[in-house]
């Protein structure tokens, strides 16, 4: 729970300080990330993918070519993630929310996808990095990145005497 008192303050607040190294630890600490994504009707589909960042908090993930979320992502880049313990019990949870765009990683982007693998394989604690034509054409499976545009934590404010869910933007604290 972050105090209302928060709300509207600078990123040199020390109490700011707190909940951005905070959420630094919630996406430190999480393996997947939930994307949220539209197909071309418009019908929503969310799934978690297993996924590494780099230090601009850039994500990456490989995934089928064949699978709804990476259909989604080359109908519409429009994407929105969650990263949070569904672990915890109910009034103790704490996540991160993001908004930005994902995209397929493709031939014209060799560098983009050798720096995705190398995260990934960070994350994964190897150090034989597949080769990068297994993510090319003709085999099934890319590598994608996600790049958000704003972030928020989840708070807690009270409202006419009611305590309130509310979202605290840390866009310009953390990216």
């Amino acid at each position: 729970m972050i105090p209302e008192k928060l709300l509207g303050q600078e990123c040199s607040d020390p109490n700011i300080i707190q909940v951005v190294a905070k959420a630094k630890e919630e996406i430190k600490s999480r393996l997947y990330l939930t994307l949220a994504t539209v197909d071309n009707n418009s019908s929503p589909w969310n799934a978690p993918v297993y996924s590494a960042f780099d230090k601009e908090y850039n994500f990456y993930w490989m995934s089928s070519l064949k699978s709804q979320h990476s259909k989604n992502i080359r109908y519409n880049s429009k994407t929105f993630a969650v990263i949070y313990d569904s672990t915890v019990p109910e009034g103790m949870g704490f996540g991160v929310y993001l908004r930005g765009n994902s995209y397929e990683l493709n031939s014209i982007d060799i560098d983009e996808i050798t720096h995705g693998i190398a995260v990934m394989a960070t994350r994964l604690h190897r150090f034989d990095l597949p080769p990068i034509r297994n993510y090319l054409f003709p085999f099934p499976r890319r590598v994608y990145k996600f790049i958000p545009h704003q972030v928020w934590v989840n708070t807690i404010v009270t409202i006419q005497g009611k305590k309130v869910d509310q979202r605290l933007e840390i866009t310009r604290c953390l990216l």
